[in-house]
């Protein structure tokens, strides 16, 4: 079981959310600038091409904002403000090291019922305009959320059964032996991939993507696009991190403390999933539709009965 963490880490965690996202972003930027003009000459350009996510927050903090005609703008701004704050909300039951804000009792189900909040969130975002890119960003966001959802459940749900508890700082110390990856590869990579498509982020983009103009951020302007694409990055920031707990062993490692290992793990799953973003194309929808419930569910499933069995014969 995971200690909570003091009171002041209620103020502490949005804080190192935030820089993790903004660290990532700029990783993000350097390599897609890499990829456009080459690597960087020296750590001067290398720099300031990681800062080209901040300098573009400033341009839409000054920028004027636009509405579409006849847009529900309250309802637009509810979905962009809810994004980062159902990524915030998820984080809570997250261990650092073998300290969590909250390990709820229910810690797995509540981080999945964060992730329905950032469902309405994007489903609002899109909806509120009044455009026909967005609703098609939304529209397609609940295709492909009713897609990964399944296997995701079952990928999370089999590192419960595999600790026997819902509660993430039980899960982290039934991997004091042996990570959960290991002998659940197919959760961990099952996890990895709704990970991204929670956040639609690289190959699952296309709930913003170019072809419809950005999508349900297709519309949002200044703030509100700080925020819903802000959002977006804590969401992958949260989902990356909380694989670390699931499947990585959470803070156990050798000669460092648990929280060192816990940023490190974390470091390396979002370089990966950042990775992935710059070498894979994105995957047409009903492409992504039928490898989840022909391929990823039927393995979820396969996996969950074999830790199942594993549990009983223990």
């Amino acid at each position: 079981m995971a200690d909570s963490a003091p009171l002041w880490a209620v103020f502490v965690l949005p804080v190192l959310l935030l820089s993790v996202a903004l660290v990532t972003a700029g990783f993000d930027a350097v390599l897609a600038a890499g990829a456009r003009g080459g690597r960087a000459r020296s750590l001067g350009e290398a720099a300031v091409r990681a800062a080209v996510p901040v300098r573009e927050v400033l341009r839409q903090f000054v920028q004027q904002p636009r509405r579409t005609r006849a847009s529900d703008v309250p309802l637009a701004r509810i979905g962009a403000a809810l994004l980062p704050v159902a990524a915030m909300l998820a984080a809570v039951v997250l261990p650092l090291g073998f300290r969590s804000v909250s390990d709820l009792p229910e810690g797995i189900v509540w981080f999945n019922a964060m992730e329905a909040l950032a469902w309405a969130a994007v489903w609002l975002a899109g909806w509120g305009p009044n455009s026909t890119l967005s609703l098609i960003g939304g529209y397609r966001f609940l295709a492909q959320g009713l897609a990964y959802e399944l296997p995701h459940m079952l990928a999370i749900t089999t590192a419960a059964l595999g600790a026997e508890s819902l509660r993430v700082g039980e899960v982290v110390g039934a991997q004091a032996g042996l990570w959960f990856a290991v002998w659940m590869p197919a959760a961990f990579g099952i996890y990895l991939l709704s990970a991204m498509a929670m956040a639609f982020w690289g190959p699952f983009d296309q709930p913003a993507g170019r072809d419809v103009a950005g999508g349900v951020a297709a519309e949002l302007s200044g703030a509100d696009r700080v925020l819903f694409l802000g959002g977006r990055w804590l969401l992958l920031v949260v989902a990356a991190a909380f694989s670390v707990p699931l499947f990585l062993g959470g803070g156990y490692g050798p000669w460092l403390p648990g929280w060192v290992w816990t940023i490190l793990k974390t470091a390396a799953v979002l370089a990966f999933l950042v990775w992935v973003r710059h070498r894979v194309p994105t995957v047409r929808m009903e492409r992504y539709v039928e490898l989840a419930w022909v391929v990823l569910t039927p393995l979820a499933i396969v996996q969950a009965l074999v830790v199942a069995v594993v549990v009983l014969n223990r």
